[in-house]
């Protein structure tokens, strides 16, 4: 695969947020298509320019769960689904080769029994209303369907497993729901290209420092 991404792996933690920080990364493609409910485009522009600084959220209570929860829902997936080879780099990122402003860090590497190299995501989220469990009940929301997309656009790799542990409260108990969403990228040509094409146009505004026009998220 190596035509096809460059790996870089980062010395530790600090080094990978250094690194992070240029281009394109995962969480930072539903922004451009105006899809991500904690950022729009423009507050991306604004960080990649230099002219915001983007907020650290590494202390928030939900992202150090989610830290420290991922090393062991991997290998949950991995007990659960022992068809799939399961591995992981620590502040590993891949690089596009073609479109190096485009980088992902992934949660865990697959390859299937038919040696096809597929993608790991692990997701945690509080359910605190019924309407977002809504959004996960037969479908993965818009800003991490549009996050695993851009995985695949840098990688090149064929699917993608994106296992969700869905966290709720009712009184003193409180509740996990696992569900997990397959994603065939023969079967997301469509979306992968259109992705691609936002994501150019992105750094195309990037590039010459002008400002791209805002693009709201629908009601």
């Amino acid at each position: 695969m190596s035509e096809i991404f460059t790996i870089i792996d980062c010395k530790d933690h600090a080094d990978w947020l250094r690194v992070r920080n240029y281009g394109i990364g995962g969480s930072d493609a539903s922004a451009i298509l105006g899809m991500n409910p904690y950022k729009t485009n423009i507050e991306l522009f604004e960080e990649k320019t230099g002219r915001r600084v983007p907020e650290d959220i590494s202390d928030k209570p939900y992202v150090k769960y989610g830290t420290l929860a991922e090393p062991l829902i991997r290998s949950l997936f991995a007990l659960d689904y022992p068809e799939y080879e399961v591995t992981y780099h620590d502040n590993r990122i891949f690089r596009s080769n073609r479109h190096p402003y485009m980088q992902a860090s992934l949660d865990g590497e697959l390859v299937d029994q038919d040696g096809r190299r597929g993608i790991l995501e692990i997701k945690t989220t509080n359910i605190l209303q019924s309407m977002q469990y809504e959004k996960w009940k037969d479908r993965i929301p818009d800003n991490y369907y549009i996050q695993v997309l851009h995985y695949l656009l840098v990688t090149g790799y064929q699917f993608v497993v994106l296992r969700a542990h869905l966290v709720s409260v009712w009184g003193n108990d409180k509740r996990t729901t696992v569900k997990h969403y397959f994603i065939e990228r023969s079967e997301v040509e469509d979306d992968l290209m259109m992705l691609l094409k936002e994501e150019k146009k992105f750094w195309e505004y990037v590039e010459s420092g002008r400002k791209p026009p805002l693009i709201l998220p629908e009601l």
